[in-house]
């Protein structure tokens, strides 16, 4: 059997109809590569439309504030995507001319931008023999070949790596890329994978010594860290509340939220009620405060888990610096903001 034929053979029957596979426009495939990273096709493509219909090209995407960026990507998570997205349209637009790189190496040099999607871009757009690696991949070639070398490793990326390269169509790596990926994301899935129809049962090493759970093999390197997040919601009499912008390197970096307050463990009303006292809006103000959800909500992100509790703050009076509630859903927020907003309906 021919491996690289079988593949493309298959992707010719059962692709998928995806708009950045009816063009070779480099920022077009660039955005879609940077918005599918850890992100699955249905919940990616309407951001990619989102992305086109709002900034038709990278002039577009670089002259835009970091704000509306960060809006169109809001709910999408890991937003230093977002963020070196529009750094790099920024570096095109000013220091190229507004020319997309066309070999590997050039593109590799963009913020954000990895061998994998390196690869992706120089093959589609530009038809370099690079092959793409990414989780798809990893997984289609650890059970065809037997391989249980973890696949997070540095050893990991090179062994197929080099298999990968060693299998591209030479005259079509486009497509034998665009193949594979799809081959993984469609038939050789994560779980359950339908191997009787699968055209590789004859010679798949996982499939024959019924290993299709245990590959491909993932050290387990991240240790999850508990953190207790109180979201303080004031609300004023004439209708405005506080947001306020997170700075830093940390999570959610310049995305707005609600003023937080951070614990070491699950706050209860009198934890809050003395902090409250602390915040320079609400000092020798009256008010009062309630618990708006009694069980907390639980955000998972890849390295920490977030236990989040709202708290509403009536207060008696003005909020003069406040934002108005109407005008909230303007700013970009982390998606556990944004459900709570639309949840509590101000």
């Amino acid at each position: 059997m021919n491996l690289t034929e079988t593949l493309i053979d298959w992707y010719s029957i059962n692709k998928r109809e995806l708009p950045w596979r009816e063009t070779t426009n480099p920022y077009h495939i660039w955005l879609s590569e940077i918005i599918l990273q850890q992100t699955q096709v249905k919940q990616g493509l309407p951001y990619y439309e989102a992305f086109v219909s709002n900034f038709p090209t990278i002039f577009d995407l670089a002259n835009a504030s970091e704000s509306k960026v960060l809006k169109l990507w809001q709910g999408l998570g890991y937003y230093s995507r977002a963020r070196n997205l529009h750094t790099s349209a920024k570096y095109v637009a000013d220091e190229l001319n507004g020319v997309f790189p066309s070999t590997f190496d050039e593109i590799l040099k963009l913020k954000g931008v990895g061998d994998y999607t390196a690869s992706a871009i120089a093959s589609i757009c530009f038809n370099e023999t690079t092959a793409v690696v990414d989780g798809n991949v990893y997984r289609g070639l650890s059970r065809y070949f037997g391989i249980d070398t973890p696949i997070n490793s540095s050893k990991g990326f090179k062994v197929f790596k080099a298999i990968a390269q060693d299998l591209i169509d030479k005259k079509n790596p486009a497509e034998f890329n665009q193949a594979i990926m799809e081959f993984g994301a469609r038939q050789c899935k994560p779980k359950n994978p339908d191997c009787i129809i699968c055209p590789l049962k004859t010679s798949c090493v996982a499939l024959k010594e019924n290993r299709i759970e245990e590959l491909p093999v993932k050290l387990n390197t991240t240790k999850i860290k508990k953190k207790y997040f109180n979201f303080i919601v004031v609300l004023s009499e004439d209708k405005r509340t506080m947001m306020e912008q997170r700075k830093g390197k940390g999570i959610w970096q310049n995305l707005y939220q609600f003023p937080l307050i951070e614990t070491e463990k699950s706050a209860v009303s009198s934890d809050i009620e003395l902090q409250l006292k602390n915040i320079e809006e609400l000092k020798g103000r009256s008010f009062e405060s309630y618990l708006y959800n009694d069980m907390e909500i639980v955000h998972k992100l890849s390295h920490q888990h977030l236990y989040a509790k709202f708290w509403i703050v009536t207060l008696n009076g003005s909020l003069k610096e406040g934002v108005m509630v109407d005008e909230i859903r303007k700013f970009p927020v982390p998606i556990l903001i944004g459900n709570f907003i639309e949840d509590f309906n101000f």
